[in-house]
């Protein structure tokens, strides 16, 4: 059975900022961005063991899978069937903040 995805508000922050700020420079490069992290995540439902664990965290709830420049951290929640997309975090910003 697929997992539910859901955002939560940081990231959701967090994409809307980084599509703004690529958008600046590039606005078709925003979009093809944001189109890739939705791709990125898309298989999170069915496969959402597939992400690595974050290191910094060592939990095996919390994930992620990158997408070069961001790290795309997400909690599982298996007894809800969730995954919760908790940040889109770009990696020179260091360790992600949940």
């Amino acid at each position: 059975m697929a997992y539910k995805l859901i955002w939560a508000p940081s990231a959701c922050l967090d994409l809307k900022e980084l599509a703004s700020y690529i958008a600046e420079s590039r606005p078709e490069v925003s979009n093809r961005f944001v189109s890739s992290v939705f791709h990125t995540i898309e298989h999170l439902t069915a496969f959402p063991q597939s992400g690595r664990i974050v290191p910094e965290f060592n939990d095996p709830n919390i994930r992620e899978v990158i997408r070069k420049p961001c790290r795309i951290v997400y909690r599982v929640k298996q007894d809800r069937q969730i995954i919760e997309i908790v940040r889109v975090w770009h990696a020179a910003r260091g360790i992600p903040e949940l």
